[in-house]
Parts: C-alpha cells; structure tokens; sequence
C-alpha cells in the first residue's frame, strides 16, 4: 500500500491506493478530470502519474510518496524496460532476421525443429499483444462495420485485381504462380496484429476482423484460384490449416489475455504476468522472426533463380498496397487508429498457414512452397519498413509526429 496526501489550504486529504493499480488507471481516470502528482523521495526517481481529482474547493496539489518495491515503482521500471527496447526495436528485429538467416544456411538440419516452434512463439508474441487490448474494446471492436466492409473490400475485392496486374506483367511458371496466388490472396490474420500494434495501429479492430476475414479467405480462395487458373487447382484449398491457425494463434491467446485480465484485477499475480509480457514483447517479437527465417531458409537453397523472379512481385505487392489502403482509409472516413490498421491488413498475407497447401501440391509443383516461402522473408523485411512508414503516411493528426511505437 502507498498513500496519497492532498494538501487543500487548510486540510489534508490522505487515500489508500490498492496494491493492484498501476499508471495505467490513473492515466484511464486523468480522461475523466485528474490532478497531477509526483512521485518522490529516498531512492525514487521523480515521475509524473494522474490521480483522480479533488474537488475545485479543495485544490489540487498533490505529494505522492511511495516505497521503492510498491507496485507504483515496480510499473516505472517497466515502461523504462519497454522504452528502451521500443527505441532500438528496428536493430533488434533485424539480428533476429540476420541471425535466423545464419543459422538457416549454417545448420540446415535445424530447420524442422525450428519449424515446430513457430506456432508457440507467434501464439506467445500475440499473448502479450492481446494484453494489451482490453475485452471491452474488443467486443466494441466488433460493432465497427465500417471497418470491417472496408477490410473485406481491400482484401477480397481490390487485392485480387492489384494481384492480377502485378502477374501479368511478369511472366511465371504454373508452379512459380501458385505459390504467388495462395500468399497474395489470403490476407494475414495473425501477426499483422503485432507489427500493427508496434506502427500505432488500432490493432483490436484487426482481432475483431479475424475470424470474418479466415473465413472470408476460405470461402473465396477456391474461386480466386479459379478465376486464374481454371478448375484444375481450385479444389487444393483444405479448412483444416485455417482452423488450426485460428485456434492456436487467435482464440487460444485471447482466451489467455482476458483470464489474466480477470486475475489482474483480483490478484497481484496477473498483474506481474501482465507486465512481464509487456516488457517480454520486443524480444519475442525477435525471436519469432529468428524461427520464422531459420526454419525457412533452407526451403530455398538450389532455387535462387525462380525465387529471385518473384521478388519485384512481392515488393511491388507492399509499395502498392501501402497507398491504396490509404486511399481505401480516406474514401472510409477511418481515423488514423483504424487506417494504420486498414494498410496492415492490406498488405499482409497468409504465408505461413497457406504453406500445408503448397506442401500438398502434386508432382511437379515442388518449388510452390519455395515461392510462398520468398513471400514471408519478404515480407518480413517489409513488416520492418512499414511500421515507420505508416505513421507518416498516417499520422495522428495533420501536423503529428509518427507514433511513438513507430520506432
């Protein structure tokens, strides 16, 4: 417990603080009209917290004084943890590509391994990115139909004719563009939700849109298929990789978040949980990339040719789907939180749940998982370019600067 004194002239008002708040509720509460403190003395560095204000007629000078292992101070060294690791974010991103490129070309044999492990630490990464999103702005997340139509549009309506024109100008192989066709025409719908949220992102309107655009995707990839390529390779879409994806890397993770959340307002267990992810989320974020390349390297050793042709496609895919996400954001009216997130969803694809398909693919389809696999360590590069590039093109206000979380 800490205490409170608010010096009001003639009186002095004194309040416990529960064990179990942290910055962020006195943050929440400033909204609705604070006062500000600061907290001070033996051993404390001097911060600045919102403590619920005092009526006019008392004043509003405050003198917070706290122990230095109180909850209080405990929250401080995280967001110092968080801030620093946020700032140099970009450099550590890229030694987990680097160091998962090496490892991929050095240890080949380590690849299946690797592979294993991509699911657990993608779902751990989305664990501590749904803490991070409050149940109740979920469940609103969902009412938000502009956002949801305007992210079924970009994705099934828009991406497939961007699709189109970027494959028609470059000749491919039948088994070159298969693998084009299964990235390019699933939209992402696990870990756009990070990079999202790390461009400042309102990434809780992408977990509201999951489940709609997995099976959106399921539905329409037959018939996008189709439409390309006629009946022979329609029918290779199975649910069953959609499924597992959604279970593992959505449902499972946000179930987890929203029990901590529970727990965290009851016990100071959930609490240190919360925070440990929070200050955890940069390092796995790079360790998702070091297995995601690692395991994925190998794949392409002996067809660097046929993976080097589609290359300018994949780019021209992430140059071309950051503006007309912007201009799909300002034809929607979207504010700046839900267009950031609009360009995300846009641009990212399915690679890592469409690969069982290519994997599946008959004789004479073998360098198919190859191609999707250039698309993921494309990508990847990409995720690292936009989330300084989106808070430009979209900054909060006309004359913000990128958001914080931009790097």
């Amino acid at each position: 417990m800490w205490s409170v004194t608010r010096s009001t002239g003639d009186e002095s008002h004194v309040a416990a603080i529960g064990t179990g708040l942290g910055i962020e509720d006195r943050l929440e509460q400033s909204r609705r009209g604070s006062a500000t403190a600061r907290v001070s003395g033996p051993g404390l560095r001097k911060i600045r917290l919102c403590l619920p204000a005092v009526p006019a007629s008392q004043g509003s000078c405050c003198l917070v004084v706290a122990r230095p292992r109180d909850p209080i101070c405990e929250t401080e060294s995280v967001l110092f943890v968080v801030g620093r690791l946020e700032r140099h974010q970009i450099a550590i991103y890229l030694t987990g590509v680097a160091a998962g490129a090496g490892v991929g070309m050095a240890w080949p044999g380590s690849s299946h391994l690797l592979e294993l492990t991509i699911y657990p630490v993608l779902g751990a990464v989305l664990y501590a990115t749904f803490l991070q999103v409050p149940l109740t702005k979920v469940v609103g997340a969902f009412r938000d139909i502009r956002f949801l139509v305007t992210a079924l549009l970009l994705n099934f309506a828009i991406v497939p004719v961007v699709v189109a024109a970027l494959t028609m100008f470059v000749p491919l192989p039948r088994a070159v563009l298969i693998g084009v066709l299964l990235t390019l025409l699933t939209p992402c719908i696990d870990y756009v939700i990070v990079f999202s949220g790390l461009a400042g992102a309102d990434s809780q309107r992408l977990v509201a849109a999951s489940p709609l655009l997995m099976l959106t995707q399921m539905v329409a990839l037959p018939m996008l298929l189709w439409l390309f390529l006629g009946a022979e390779l329609a029918d290779i879409v199975e649910v069953e990789p959609f499924l597992e994806a959604f279970a593992v890397l959505i449902v499972l993770p946000l179930a987890l978040a929203w029990v901590t959340e529970a727990l965290a307002a009851r016990h100071r267990a959930g609490v240190a949980v919360s925070r440990g992810m929070t200050a955890a989320m940069v390092p796995l974020m790079a360790l998702t990339l070091f297995v995601v390349v690692g395991s994925q390297v190998p794949r392409l050793e002996g067809r660097l040719e046929e993976v080097l042709t589609v290359v300018p496609v994949y780019v021209g895919f992430l140059v071309a789907m950051a503006f007309l996400g912007l201009a799909a954001a300002r034809a929607a009216r979207l504010d700046p939180g839900r267009s950031r997130a609009l360009i995300f969803t846009g641009a990212t694809r399915n690679s890592l749940v469409v690969l069982p398909l290519a994997l599946a693919l008959p004789t004479g389809y073998a360098i198919t998982p190859a191609i999707v696999v250039t698309q993921t360590l494309v990508e990847l590069i990409g995720m690292l370019v936009y989330i300084r590039l989106v808070p430009r093109l979209v900054p909060t206000t006309a004359g913000d600067k990128p958001a914080r979380h931009a790097g």
